[in-house]
């Protein structure tokens, strides 16, 4: 895809964002079901994925780990937003590789340590750009990839969340 062609694909969108702005508010939504052996089947509209416990917190490796996950969307948003970002900025990228590493404490979730936070204490994001352009456009074009992807964002500055429980009887 050029330039031209991802400004013709969002053009569209950007009039109908502008007159109505309400349009632009889209609710995502992922499910899961509680299964066997402490794991979680999620739907993804692409492919089911089992969650289960990481090693360190005594899982076999043979499911995924959501804070993995929660990594792997950030490399796959900051991929797609740094490769839409070059594309519409005429920056050439013969290849990019995009890695993301997080330091997590699993004594924190696992309720070793109440001084230990649960979650990750920092995480890095690293692009390795093959490409001709000067400093300025990786400046510019880092710059814009962190300002609209979405994960980063949203890791960044995190989002209001809400817990809502139901209890189904049969």
């Amino acid at each position: 895809m050029n330039a031209d062609e991802l400004r013709s694909l969002q053009a569209p969108l950007k009039a109908q964002y502008r007159e109505r702005p309400d349009s632009a508010l889209v609710t995502l939504r992922a499910e899961g079901r509680v299964g066997k052996n402490v794991t979680c089947k999620i739907e993804t509209g692409k492919a089911r994925v089992e969650v289960g416990l990481h090693p360190a917190t005594g899982g076999d490796g043979s499911s995924a780990c959501s804070a993995d996950m929660l990594l792997e969307a950030l490399v796959g948003c900051a991929g797609v937003t740094l490769s839409a970002v070059a594309t519409a900025l005429g920056i050439p990228l013969r290849n990019a590789t995009i890695q993301a590493e997080g330091d997590l404490d699993f004594r924190g979730t696992l309720g070793v340590s109440k001084e230990v936070s649960v979650g990750f204490k920092q995480i890095r994001l690293n692009f390795d750009l093959d490409s001709d352009a000067s400093e300025e456009q990786v400046a510019t074009l880092l710059r814009l990839t962190e300002r609209y992807c979405v994960v980063y964002q949203t890791l960044s500055q995190p989002a209001e969340i809400s817990v809502l429980h139901r209890v189904i009887s049969r």
